[in-house]
């Protein structure tokens, strides 16, 4: 049989043996979090560079279709600069096709500090007059 204060001794020693790593979790935890968050702000931000690519696709498609109906090329850079603000409009014509070519830089942080530009091109079939 065991005495009151040598079971109390036994299970201190217990206790401590299974609680000598108490906190680990937590210093673990502590050093994913940043990580983590890092990894989903470089998702999130990848996401807003493919729209804005989907955008400027999308303008430069607008842009096209409306020099292939003949308007001017300064309407068209007008409307294309309401959507996307800063850019480049770039305008040929290759045999019965109107083509526009649009770039801007890219709005997302990191992706914008490496300098990387987005770029989209178009073209329309031009109306006989």
């Amino acid at each position: 049989m065991c005495s009151p204060i040598s079971f109390a001794v036994r299970s201190r020693q217990i206790f401590d043996s299974c609680l000598g790593d108490r906190g680990s979790v937590t210093a673990e935890f502590a050093c994913i979090i940043p990580a983590l968050l890092l990894v989903l702000a470089f998702c999130l931000g990848g996401i807003q560079v493919v729209a804005q690519q989907i955008r400027l696709s999308d303008s430069a498609a607008a842009g096209a279709r409306m020099l292939a109906r003949g308007e001017d090329t300064s309407a068209a850079a007008d409307r294309v600069g309401a959507v996307l603000g800063v850019g480049r409009l770039e305008t040929e014509r290759e045999g019965e096709f109107v083509c526009v070519t649009l770039s801007r830089p890219a709005a997302f942080g990191p992706v914008a500090a490496f300098g990387a530009t987005l770029v989209a091109r178009n073209c329309a079939l031009a109306g006989t007059n």
